[in-house]
């Protein structure tokens, strides 16, 4: 399973849906909608970091979250810590459910890198 590919071309990395497991595999913030964010954001940093990339450099970003109604504002606040300048392009879509039941985010995203 790849976490994110860089296109032959070089200036494109997309980023496969991260959610909320640390480095050991570990849920992070069950029932916590902004510690899950936070983590998935983190996730996202790693993969783009590792293919030479960082989040300024994200144009698009699409955002699986279980109940859209009671968490966009708190998954809100936890992106702004990540980017302050420009937001990439979101989408946001309401999900059932996730790979687990305590997850309650996901989201992948793609770069383009200079």
């Amino acid at each position: 399973m790849s976490h994110g590919i860089k296109t032959p071309a070089g200036n494109m990395v997309f980023v496969s849906g991260q959610v909320a497991r640390n480095a050991q595999g570990e849920l992070v913030g069950k029932g916590d909608i902004k510690a899950q964010t936070r983590q998935v954001l983190e996730n996202v940093k790693s993969v783009l970091e590792t293919a030479g990339a960082t989040m300024d450099d994200v144009v698009k970003v699409t955002v699986f979250v279980t109940n859209v109604e009671d968490h966009y504002t708190a998954i809100h606040e936890a992106r702004a810590e990540y980017w302050q300048k420009d937001y990439p392009a979101s989408t946001m879509v309401e999900v059932s459910s996730l790979v687990s039941k305590d997850m309650l985010i996901e989201i992948e995203a793609i770069a383009v890198t200079q």
